[in-house]
């Protein structure tokens, strides 16, 4: 058996059902022996997210090495407070001690999104890079300060542990594990038969307002520079108008988004001229002059990388 899936009471539909229909059309086009199994801590029915749910096999911890890698989408939680509150429920309490033994025997783990949370809890993100979705990138980085976090990864391998973005990324993890599993070839196949386009990075899906996460002072940061265009505020008079120092500034930037407040500031602008791109006849000159850059190739050297695309095919597709 290649793959142990791991479903979670209230897991992201979505995520449970592409991963098992990527599975069983991998077998369809070609990898007839690949073979999964559907777990869950105590088996049985698993109500997972939307109202749907999935039969299951109960996780099996066995004392020999088990050479499956575990695959566990997203947990279905979109804040901090939800995610604290479900790490701390009894079957994820449970599953986090399984995942350490598993790895410390030599096996594998794939998470995405907010079940990311779950090797947190487990010890194995602890001096290793990891990704997550890009709006909990601040708190993975709080909660485990031994780990490289890169908000920016779609997908991070690093040894044993495998992590992805957010929510649809659990399809890019997919990508990955089965391509490492059973060839290229037959994963572009794969790809092309069900639409899926190989995707590198989250940048360009970062919405700034949604980086707050709930935090006060980053909402407000936000509010601040979207409020002063075409002239928005510098770090330093951001610090200033909050009253504190650009270093206070930035630890707290940093604590609260994985970012630094002028890759904050950079979001918010960016996220504006896309929306001025996409929505008016303005020139690329205008749009960055709109958004405080004082020429277009500014403009385009961040949304380029920032994974944006150009200011020109954004326009194309309008």
């Amino acid at each position: 058996m290649a793959f142990t899936l791991i479903v979670m009471d209230g897991a992201f539909a979505t995520g449970v059902t592409a991963t098992l229909d990527m599975l069983r059309a991998a077998r369809a086009l070609g990898a007839e022996s690949l073979r999964f199994e559907v777990c869950s801590v105590d088996g049985g029915y698993v109500p997972l997210s939307s109202g749907v749910g999935i039969e299951t096999s109960r996780l099996r911890v066995v004392a020999r090495e088990d050479r499956t890698t575990w695959v566990i989408p997203g947990l279905g939680t979109t804040h901090a407070a939800a995610v604290r509150a479900r790490l701390a429920r009894p079957d994820a309490m449970k599953l986090t001690k399984a995942i350490a033994r598993h790895v410390s025997r030599g096996g594998r783990v794939a998470a995405s999104c907010s079940a990311v949370f779950l090797l947190q809890q487990a010890g194995v993100l602890a001096s290793r890079r990891a990704t997550t979705t890009w709006w909990l990138g601040g708190l993975l980085a709080e909660m485990e300060g031994r780990c490289t976090v890169d908000t920016n990864a779609m997908v991070c391998a690093d040894g044993p542990v495998i992590t992805a973005g957010a929510a649809f990324a659990q399809t890019d993890l997919m990508l990955h594990l089965l391509r490492e599993r059973c060839g290229a070839r037959l994963v572009d196949l794969l790809a092309r038969t069900l639409l899926l386009d190989g995707r590198q990075a989250q940048a360009k899906f970062i919405a700034p307002e949604l980086l707050a996460n709930g935090d006060a002072l980053i909402s407000r940061i936000t509010s601040e520079i979207e409020a002063r265009f075409p002239n928005p505020p510098s770090v330093a008079e951001l610090a200033s108008r909050l009253g504190m120092t650009e270093r206070t500034l930035s630890r707290h930037v940093r604590r609260a988004t994985g970012r630094s407040t002028i890759a904050l500031v950079h979001s918010v602008k960016v996220r504006r001229a896309q929306t001025l791109l996409q929505s008016t006849h303005l020139s690329i000159d205008d749009v960055a002059a709109e958004v405080g850059y004082q020429d277009a190739g500014t403009l385009r050297r961040l949304m380029k990388k920032l994974g944006g695309g150009s200011p020109r095919a954004l326009r194309s597709v309008r």
